[in-house]
């Protein structure tokens, strides 16, 4: 009898798989991640079974149900509804990156250099793929926020009003037309938030309320993750300096709270609180913008999102490189390779999924 042996390619594919699922697995937004259009950050990999540099998310509206229902008095047949439905397309690109070593380094390591080259590639993966992540929630009309022009920050707010806020309160945009055409101005709003407008319970239900209230298609809102059989949230998005403020002034609702989220498939302890059926993520790499608020207050942004607020297209998934010009076997290296994309999903110019806010922080002293 001849034993099969699994070649050595197909070994490598298989390490490849593990890796991938590993590095996906272990990043801090894993948990708002799925296939379906309930999660918040939708994940799609058709590209990864067909050709192809993009593929379109489809995004499809709720019906009109204003005129209320046909009550058989009339036919139906020419009285039908369109089903709104828009897409938003996401090209992919390379992502990719190595690490070298000589043998000489490598000999006189106390530790296996090239797997540790390995592992710290995956940790570099799950940055890269954070790094986008945050990047796409504060994009502006899908230009990055601190590439964008102030024209294309003021017409993402004439096109998102509806589901921006700057402080506390819904009547702090400033309404005073810029040039470039816009109705509304970005800076001016900013400028609108003072250093008291920190992030606690009060806006954490406001931002909800302009979720649930967002002119989406047929005036219905930003629809929510669910779970259960009627359970709806939201999670939103803040870094560690909002999350400092919100935890202090939650006192007694936190310590409710975390008994009455475990059941919640998007809480996470320590790291997560939970008001108002909004799960509120601490998430440390997103940025503070320094000096933009009254008198020159340091404000951050937070981003409470919806269902299909972001979408992750993957065309290729984590493949293994290996570098193959050794210098005589004296250069080791080892890579990865990955063809994505990451945006935030818009329906025609808003954002689909997704409520920004803006409130003061102050660094800690």
């Amino acid at each position: 009898m001849t034993n099969t042996t699994i070649s050595a390619a197909n070994r490598v594919q298989q390490w490849d798989d593990k890796h991938h699922a590993e590095y996906v697995r272990a990043n801090r937004f894993k948990r708002y991640m799925g296939t379906s259009q309930n999660s918040i950050i939708q994940v799609k990999e058709d590209l990864t079974k067909k050709r192809g540099d993009a593929i379109t998310i489809p995004l499809v509206g709720a019906l009109d149900a204003s005129a209320g229902a046909n009550d058989g008095s009339t036919s139906l047949v020419g009285n039908e509804k369109a089903l709104p439905n828009d897409g938003h397309k996401i090209t992919v690109s390379v992502v990719r990156d190595a690490t070298a070593v000589t043998v000489e380094e490598e000999q006189a390591s106390p530790i296996n250099i090239r797997n540790a080259g390995k592992v710290a590639l995956k940790d570099l993966q799950m940055q890269y793929l954070r790094n986008d992540l945050i990047a796409a929630m504060g994009s502006v009309g899908g230009v990055n926020y601190d590439t964008a022009t102030e024209a294309q920050k003021d017409a993402w707010l004439d096109a998102n009003v509806d589901r921006v806020l700057f402080g506390n309160a819904k009547g702090n945009v400033d309404q005073t037309a810029p040039a470039g055409g816009a109705t509304n101005d970005h800076s001016g709003s900013l400028a609108a938030v003072d250093s008291s407008m920190k992030l606690n319970e009060s806006t954490v239900s406001l931002l909800k309320r302009i979720a649930q209230t967002a002119t989406n298609v047929n005036g219905n809102g930003i629809r929510p993750f669910t779970y259960g059989e009627d359970e709806e949230t939201f999670v939103m998005f803040v870094n560690s300096l909002a999350f400092r403020d919100l935890k202090n002034n939650m006192d007694a609702d936190h310590k409710d709270a975390m008994a009455r989220g475990k059941s919640n498939p998007l809480f996470t302890g320590t790291t997560s609180l939970l008001y108002d059926g909004v799960v509120i993520r601490e998430i440390p790499e997103i940025g503070v913008l320094d000096n933009v608020g009254a008198s020159n207050a340091d404000l951050s942004p937070v981003y409470l999102c919806g269902a299909q607020a972001l979408a992750t297209a993957w065309a290729k998934r984590t493949k293994t490189t290996l570098r193959k010009e050794t210098d005589y076997e004296f250069v080791h290296g080892v890579g990865f390779m990955e063809l994505r994309g990451v945006e935030k999903l818009q329906y025609a110019d808003k954002d689909w999924g997704m409520v920004t806010g803006f409130v003061a922080t102050a660094y800690d002293a």
